[in-house]
């Protein structure tokens, strides 16, 4: 019985990614008129740019720059459709990294909402700055939610969606009322290296399993805890902080950062939840002495300050120790540092319990 139903569900798998060999006729739709989730400001320069336009000369440049990254970013929309292209232009013509690659860096990411939660069906692979593929052909009929995650590690142009000539598509529903993301602030773990997929970064993976917009502020290599960032921050009303900061911080700038940081975060949104996430264990940290005492002096200083702030009466932050982010087995990372996409899946069913309940509260 198992092998039936298996064979059965099979037969309506949707082709991905392919290009067909004669191109269907289709009707584009750009993406912008569905709402683009995961920004935290309106008014930027470019439509998927992280920061807002203000923040160019403010920010330092290398930040600026991967404010234009598009991580996090998505669209959700609903339609009937029995076919679904995408068609992405780049900002950048280098679609890979050397210990990332390109469907991540530069891919496209298509979920669909089944009756047991947000489920992966197709992914955008790039082979240049501007690319059409089909996603999903010859879908069973019905009216379905999806959404559609941008790059990591590249900027979108534009990003179109492609239904055939009069099929309807429409925004995807409204959260539940008043809900506000969560927004989540770190180094290039957090932003997304080096996921194989989009909707594989952490944040990404967390807002799924809540069901819950989240945006995503991380910035490799230059997750470096600015008072200018505070100030940025502190402008957004979300539901939740998550302060992930540690991997791009040496530890006396964690000593002179963390704190200041928090307290700007603090000051602006007095009943806020903040989530402190210490340095995630390096998977290949046992090898060297010199960044095991670094990375245990880092954490020693957002306990600290985690503990500090507690004793003054903060009760609206809260702790998420190293252990578990990555396991003890050596294969959640690429290089050492970076997550693979199981190294992610573990940090997000790590952090995710602890937000659970603050989100039932907001």
């Amino acid at each position: 019985m198992r092998s039936i139903a298996l064979l059965s569900v099979l037969a309506f798998v949707p082709c991905f990614a392919q290009e067909p060999k004669s191109e269907p006729a289709v009707e584009w739709h750009d993406v912008r008129k569905f709402g683009v989730e995961g920004q935290g400001w309106k008014d930027t320069k470019h439509p998927f740019d992280r920061l807002p336009a203000k923040a160019e000369g403010v920010v330092r440049p290398p930040v600026w720059d991967l404010s234009q990254d598009s991580a996090g970013l998505c669209v959700r929309f609903s339609t009937a459709a029995a076919m679904i292209r995408a068609r992405w232009t780049l900002r950048h013509e280098n679609l890979a990294l050397p210990h990332m690659p390109a469907t991540g860096v530069s891919g496209l990411d298509l979920y669909v909402r089944l009756s047991s939660g947000w489920h992966w069906i197709a992914n955008g692979r790039p082979q240049k700055q501007t690319n059409e593929q089909t996603l999903v052909g010859n879908w069973p009929g019905g009216k379905r939610e999806y959404m559609l995650y941008f790059p990591l590690y590249n900027g979108a142009e534009s990003v179109e969606i492609g239904v055939p000539p009069g099929a309807v598509i429409e925004p995807g529903p409204p959260y539940r009322p008043e809900v506000k993301p969560i927004l989540f602030y770190g180094s290039s773990i957090l932003q997304g290296g080096c996921a194989a997929r989009p909707g594989m970064a952490y944040p990404s993976i967390i807002g799924r399993m809540l069901d819950w917009p989240t945006i995503n502020q991380g910035y490799s290599g230059n997750g470096k805890s600015e008072p200018e960032i505070a100030d940025l921050f502190a402008e957004i009303d979300p539901a939740v902080y998550v302060y992930d900061s540690l991997p791009n911080l040496n530890p006396a700038e964690a000593k002179e950062r963390v704190e200041p940081f928090l307290r700007t975060l603090r000051k602006a949104h007095p009943k806020t939840p903040i989530v402190l996430v210490e340095n995630a264990i390096y998977t290949n940290i046992q090898f060297s002495e010199q960044r095991r005492a670094e990375v245990t002096e880092k954490n020693a200083t957002l306990k600290a300050v985690y503990q500090k702030l507690r004793k003054e009466g903060d009760k609206n932050l809260y702790y998420v120790p190293a252990a578990g982010l990555f396991g003890s087995d050596g294969e959640a990372t690429v290089d050492g540092v970076h997550p693979t996409d199981l190294g992610f899946l573990r940090m997000a069913q790590t952090i995710a319990p602890v937000l659970k309940p603050l989100l039932r509260k907001r």
